[in-house]
């Protein structure tokens, strides 16, 4: 199993980079949380991999992260769940958001993410619930806004999560729910 490369990255086209190691180009599919902050080409990279030996084809998977391999590999264990749909899943949500999602079981925020279906969402907050890392923003009891909360109704009001994401992170930890997103959709406006 190729667990881990280190090489000059080639070529960027995502969902997939070029990655010459000693001589030897290798094809690595990315999602997007690793994809835009690789280095320009011509410059070092090191990618955590996932191999998948298919009859067809061997596919080789690259995250920046050891989290983002993992949840990748967990994704891989649910029925129904192939290697491109687990990259969408990571492309669409960190994994502190999938986690989030899971622990709140939020499965309309997963159908969110393209080529996840109610039924596959539901699937996922039931087979994930123990085995993605605990997240400890999900809900608080003061009332005080939690940056998931926050990107749960953004994304409710249309907004894809990349934005979402954005706007919420820059908010204080002591606001309450509907004064943080009062200034999140603030944020978005001026953007």
């Amino acid at each position: 199993m190729i667990g881990r490369i280190q090489g000059v990255v080639v070529e960027k086209n995502f969902p997939q980079v070029i990655v010459s190691c000693q001589g030897v180009g290798y094809e690595v599919d990315v999602p997007m949380s690793t994809f835009y902050p690789l280095p320009a080409v011509g410059q070092e990279v090191t990618l955590l991999t996932h191999l998948v030996v298919r009859e067809d084809a061997h596919l080789l998977f690259g995250f920046l992260t050891a989290p983002e391999r993992a949840a990748f590999r967990q994704l891989l264990k649910i029925s129904g769940v192939g290697p491109k749909v687990a990259l969408s899943v990571l492309s669409g949500l960190s994994v502190d958001d999938l986690a989030a999602a899971v622990a709140t079981e939020d499965a309309a925020r997963l159908t969110k993410v393209p080529g996840i279906g109610k039924k596959t969402a539901e699937r996922l907050v039931l087979e994930l619930r123990d085995k993605l890392p605990k997240v400890t923003h999900v809900a608080r009891a003061d009332g005080r806004a939690a940056s998931g909360e926050v990107v749960s109704a953004l994304l409710a009001l249309g907004y894809n999560d990349r934005e979402a994401q954005a706007a919420a992170k820059g908010l204080a930890a002591d606001l309450q729910l509907a004064d943080a997103i009062r200034q999140a959709l603030k944020a978005l406006a001026k953007t």
